[in-house]
């Protein structure tokens, strides 16, 4: 503790903390936010880390810091309490969000390059055995949110029995395709809006079936995703996720904007427990032939009636 107290008596390392402690943060962006050089950001990470106030882990080219636990728990109070003394700290906290709007546009930007390719270009993971699997767990008609809905490839086959389908997408571009190709196709059952994986423009308890196709793995937050999941179900109502098997092609960063390297059994899980999901079952349901060999994981849950 003592070690922590002399720490924290620096403005800088204050900084550092309170950001850390509201995203996890590449050295380049804290170097944005602070305006500081690399070489002083990365003596302050280094003192933190060996104090256990942060942690790293690694992602693609770059290690993202974050707010350790338990110890930085013990010290949060009072980082935040020094934070009202720390004129600069408001600046850095309009600094960081716009950093995060960077890292949504950037995602953003990939699937409106994107738009009326996917179905003639590979993505992986996408399988429809993987699809079918998952519709068998389904029990048809319902009002269903496809989250992450891309150019509506599953959105319009459910809409052929659900009584109404609701297509999410951040990407404008996206939206569009997806709009056009319903109305060419006579799908009035399909509505698709434009909105954000962790903030859904879904009224609460408004649907019975939320799905996520391949999408988790693009939310900056896939735990907060979940829990929009969660609020917009009826009790009652059920979430189905199919996403890739923890895997180490990296390059999916770069070539899919995927912003996690899939999730294994337990973390997808663990996800939908916290959320407060019951019923919680995964099941491993395709293996591609080819390398990078990605896997695709299903998990399936229910929102308790009371």
């Amino acid at each position: 503790m003592l070690k922590s107290l002399r720490l924290l008596a620096d403005p800088n390392r204050l900084r550092i903390l309170l950001l850390l402690a509201a995203e996890e943060l590449s050295v380049a962006e804290l170097q944005e936010i602070l305006g500081l050089g690399q070489s002083t950001i990365s003596t302050q990470l280094s003192q933190l880390k060996s104090a256990e106030l942060i942690e790293d882990r690694r992602a693609g080219k770059n290690n993202l810091y974050r707010l350790a636990q338990p110890a930085a728990q013990a010290v949060l109070p009072i980082i935040r309490q020094a934070a009202v003394e720390i004129a600069e700290a408001v600046g850095d906290e309009a600094a960081l969000a716009l950093i995060l709007r960077k890292r949504q546009d950037k995602t953003r930007a990939f699937f409106d390059e994107m738009a009326g390719r996917f179905g003639r270009e590979y993505l992986p993971g996408r399988s429809w055995k993987g699809l079918a699997e998952a519709l068998l767990k389904l029990m048809p008609p319902m009002v269903i949110a496809d989250l992450g809905a891309g150019e509506g490839t599953f959105s319009l086959l459910l809409a052929q029995r659900a009584k109404r389908v609701i297509a999410i997408d951040s990407s404008e571009k996206m939206v569009e395709y997806g709009t056009a190709l319903a109305l060419k196709q006579g799908a009035s059952s399909l509505e698709y809006r434009r909105g954000d994986l962790e903030a859904l423009p879904i009224e609460d308890e408004a649907v019975d079936l939320a799905f996520f196709s391949q999408s988790l793995h693009h939310a900056l937050h896939p735990g907060r995703a979940i829990a929009e999941a969660w609020r917009i179900l009826k009790p009652g109502g059920r979430i189905a996720v199919l996403d890739l098997v923890r895997h180490r092609f990296e390059e999916a960063r770069e070539l899919y904007a995927d912003l996690w390297l899939g999730f294994s059994e337990a973390e997808l899980e663990g996800l939908l427990q916290k959320a407060g999901f019951a019923g919680v079952e995964t099941d491993l349901v395709h293996k591609e032939s080819e390398a990078p060999y990605f896997q695709t994981l299903l998990a399936v849950g229910n929102k308790p009636c009371a």
